[in-house]
Formats: C-alpha cells, structure tokens, sequence
C-alpha cells in the first residue's frame, strides 16, 4: 500500500488547478504575462517537493523544500496580483478555495523546513 504524503498530494493537486487556471485565464481572458508566471511557480512546488523526496541528503532535502517553500509564496503573490488586476474575483468560491490551499501548502513547507532544520 503506498504510503500517504500529504504534502506531495497537496502540492500536485494544486499544481493541477493552475494549469487549469491557465488555460482559462490565456483562453478566456486573453491574459498571458502574470498567468505564466503563476504557471511556473505553481507547477515548480510539487516538483521541488518530489526532487526532495529523493534528497542524497538531510541538507539537500531542505533545500528543495525550501525551494519549494519560495515557489509557493511567489504563488500566492501572483494569485493577489491577479485578484486585484481584477483577471480573477475574490469573491469566486474557486479562488477562495485556491487561496486557502496555497496558504495551507506554504504553512505545512514552513513546518517542514522549520523541523527538518531542528533534527540535524
């Protein structure tokens, strides 16, 4: 049985949503500059987090995650700047949802970073 992993699963559904967010803001709204960048970021946490899994070291693995910590603040930057460039509506129930998992996946890559670092 595969072992659960929070993070990776959050990570990688979230990075399913901005793709898909993608599409929608370069589809319909014609937006292609602030949508690509969310693009990388939000794609770049979960592959971070699974580089990390694969660490050759305590050191490497809290690098990646720290990477990964980065990628997800610029994320939640780039959510903001859309939301107040009115491409998206804070109002929308779909970015509400998007906004707290970002902010759950930067608390939990806190959390990890802060005690990977403590157990060296």
């Amino acid at each position: 049985m595969k072992q659960e992993n929070i993070i990776l699963d959050k990570s990688f559904t979230f990075a399913v949503r901005i793709v898909k967010l993608y599409k929608h803001l370069s589809d319909e709204k014609k937006e292609y500059v602030l949508s690509k960048q969310l693009l990388r970021s939000g794609t770049s946490i979960g592959a971070n987090i699974n580089e990390a899994q694969a660490g050759q070291s305590k050191a490497d693995f809290i690098a990646k995650m720290s990477i990964a910590s980065k990628e997800a603040r610029e994320s939640k930057y780039w959510i903001d700047l859309l939301v107040e460039a009115d491409y998206m509506n804070n109002e929308d129930n779909y970015v509400q949802s998007l906004i707290k998992d970002i902010e759950e996946i930067i608390k939990l890559l806190t959390s990890i970073v802060k005690s990977s670092q403590g157990n060296r």
